[in-house]
């Protein structure tokens, strides 16, 4: 367990390499590559944000190989689980759903499946059902709210009781009950594309390495200095500012913030993370919440799921499925 109090952080002769565009840093040591395995780092945009891979190893291009493999995962799970492409899972049920079953992928039944006991154990505080609510405050595109009448049906609503999974034909299908009701994975889906990359590294002999893709990352063994991957939490304030410092070892972080999709209205920040009670902008004097967790599709749906609560009320969300790590 950190300090979250700890004086921000700085590495002692280490190179700091920034982890996308999200909320990581990673200190990796200089090595003297004639003695050590190499760092092999590749970073690519994907769902939405900067993701990087890397790999420590002997052997350059079967490290490329498997970062190539890793990369694809992500891209995959992009184009299942996007709700901004129509011909996806998540596009074809939010435009089908509410008037027949829809087939998908046993895999996008899995991250439902998943989103959905999240949304029980949350007490509906996460809810992979309000994309239509999602889409309508825009916080990348907007830079006022929208009106309160319009927000107002959303409010309260526990969509994600409304959604339905089920088979036929040896087929997953979901079917929405609600018309308000439309997919958004955006607080699970990616924490799981991570883990698929992770597998994808695994397969092809990796044991030490890392996948991060913005706030989302799964740190394998160690790092080429023999000890574990440390990570450096952004300040919310400060993005230039590490606030805390992770050792990581096979095991998934992953933070959900109020500061890196925003915009500030009349002395109020509207930001990406909704209340489905109010169906606005979750209220909250805290930005950031870094959880730990053995999978990062955990991580992911735990951090988000958090984000607001007081320390006390978050560790009974998460039970032993994850810890805090740091809150600010």
């Amino acid at each position: 367990m950190i300090n979250p109090q700890a004086p921000d952080w700085r590495p002692s002769r280490r190179e700091v390499i920034s982890i996308g565009l999200g909320m990581f840093v990673v200190a990796i040591p200089l090595a003297r590559w004639a003695t050590r395995p190499r760092l092999v780092r590749r970073t690519l945009p994907v769902m939405g944000t900067m993701a990087e891979i890397a790999v420590v190893g002997r052997d350059e291009p079967a490290a490329h190989a498997a970062i190539d493999a890793a990369f694809e995962r992500l891209s995959w799970v992009e184009r299942v689980m996007t709700r901004f492409d129509p011909s996806s899972d998540v596009g074809r049920a939010n435009i089908g759903a509410a008037r027949e079953p829809v087939a998908i992928h046993a895999e996008t039944a899995a991250v439902l499946t998943s989103a959905l006991q999240w949304a029980e154990l949350s007490g509906g505080r996460f809810d992979p059902c309000l994309g239509k609510a999602v889409q309508l405050w825009d916080v990348s595109g907007r830079t006022s709210p929208p009106a309160g009448t319009e927000t107002v049906r959303f409010a309260g609503r526990g969509l994600h009781e409304q959604l339905e999974l089920g088979s036929w034909r040896g087929s997953d299908i979901v079917r929405f009950h609600a018309n308000d009701l439309a997919i958004d994975l955006g607080g699970i889906a990616k924490g799981r594309a991570v883990d698929m990359a992770v597998q994808a590294l695994r397969e092809h002999g990796v044991t030490d390495g890392f996948v991060s893709a913005g706030g989302d990352l799964y740190a394998l063994g160690n790092s080429d200095d023999g000890g574990p991957w440390q990570t450096g939490v952004r300040s919310p304030s400060d993005p230039r500012s590490i606030v805390s410092t992770i050792g990581v070892s096979d095991r998934a972080i992953a933070t959900s913030g109020d500061y890196e999709a925003y915009y500030d209205y009349r002395g109020r920040r509207y930001h990406h993370l909704l209340d489905p009670e109010t169906g606005e902008p979750r209220r909250t004097d805290l930005h950031t919440v870094t959880v730990a967790a053995d999978d990062c599709m955990t991580a992911d749906a735990a951090a988000t799921a958090c984000f607001g609560l007081t320390p006390e009320d978050a560790r009974r969300v998460l039970g032993r499925r994850a810890i805090i790590v740091h809150m600010a």
